[in-house]
């Protein structure tokens, strides 16, 4: 019998109007579904509107599961379900989105040892905003990955006016970055899974 999927969340990590996160997160989801190891789930921190952190206790002492907050608890629960994670990392003057490390830093077991990769957008396809988020992800004892997919900026300027879900076929020139970035985020995420037990 097959193993079971693995589930990677999606994470779009931009919540302005007039986002363009939504577009490749709505296309990389589409990818990961076609791999025969993994399943997508879209998560869009819009419906997650966390306030900015501001508890006591630091994440990483927290032990029971309560953050101190709902909303971040069910946060929580909804990291810990995942194997995986791809987030769409918006560059924003150089760095990435203040949404984006608050979501992470929400959280702190739930996150550990499980892959992370990136899908970036903007100055120099996201590059900035990814090598930032790798140094946090490592905080978080999580394992990103060195394969990301750096939006091109005729991609960019192909499917920034379409609405999502985008025609995939205009990221046809991020598709061979998508399936090197994928195949290790399904070996990660099988390696990682195991070894959790």
């Amino acid at each position: 019998m097959a193993d079971p999927k693995l589930e990677i969340l999606v994470i779009i990590g931009s919540t302005r109007e007039g986002r363009y996160g939504d577009k490749p997160a709505h296309w990389i989801a589409g990818r990961i579904d076609r791999h025969a190891e993994l399943t997508a789930t879209l998560v869009d921190l819009r419906d997650w509107p966390l306030p900015f952190f501001d508890q006591p206790k630091s994440p990483a002492r927290v032990t029971d599961g309560d953050y101190g907050n709902p909303l971040a608890n069910r946060w929580a629960a909804k990291i810990a379900a995942a194997d995986g994670f791809v987030i769409t990392a918006a560059e924003y003057n150089h760095g990435y989105t203040a949404v984006v490390k608050n979501a992470l830093d929400w959280a702190f077991r739930e996150w550990n040892r499980k892959p992370i990769t990136f899908v970036g957008y903007g100055g120099v396809g996201g590059s900035r905003a990814i090598e930032q988020l790798r140094q946090v992800a490592i905080e978080l004892e999580m394992a990103p990955l060195r394969h990301a997919v750096h939006v091109p900026r005729d991609v960019y300027m192909a499917t920034m006016k379409e609405t999502a879900p985008a025609n995939p076929e205009l990221f046809a020139a991020a598709d061979a970055s998508a399936t090197t970035m994928i195949d290790h985020l399904a070996w990660w995420a099988r390696a990682l899974c195991s070894a959790r037990g």
